[in-house]
């Protein structure tokens, strides 16, 4: 059973009362409920994994080096200012995706920038909570590889 993990960043636990407009109204636990249930379909053994702080984050990247197959992140704002998180995941060898529930292309300027992109098999941005499901498909075509 592949083992992979989704990192979700700062104030992704405000989901549903965060900036509907962007985010929609679905919390983080919606999201997680989804996740855990497909990856049962698929055979998936998932860890999701939330935190506002930089720190907890650059921890739970390093752990994830022994103990899973690939790594979704969505690191919230600290995609575009962390150079510890972006340093973490470039120590990892197991394949990363990035993943971000709006198109950051659409947003502010600030947002265009990604310090995780660089390290990441791929991104994917601007399709709401379905871009979790669309995350796990990719992970699994990479491990299948």
């Amino acid at each position: 059973m592949k083992k992979i993990i989704i990192l979700n960043g700062p104030n992704l636990n405000l989901l549903g009362e965060r900036e509907k407009n962007q985010y929609g109204n679905f919390t983080l636990q919606d999201i997680e409920k989804k996740c855990k249930d497909y990856a049962i379909k698929k055979d998936l053994s998932l860890t999701m994994f939330q935190s506002n702080i930089e720190g907890e984050m650059v921890e739970k990247i390093q752990e994830s080096r022994n103990k899973h197959n690939g790594l979704i992140i969505n690191a919230g704002g600290y995609t575009h200012t962390s150079v510890a998180i972006h340093d973490a995941l470039k120590i990892l060898k197991i394949p990363i995706i990035e993943l971000h529930i709006s198109n950051i292309y659409n947003r502010e300027e600030f947002r265009h920038k990604s310090l995780i992109s660089k390290v990441a098999k791929g991104v994917i941005c601007g399709f709401g909570d379905q871009g979790y499901i669309m995350a796990l498909d990719a992970m699994i075509g990479y491990l299948k590889k």
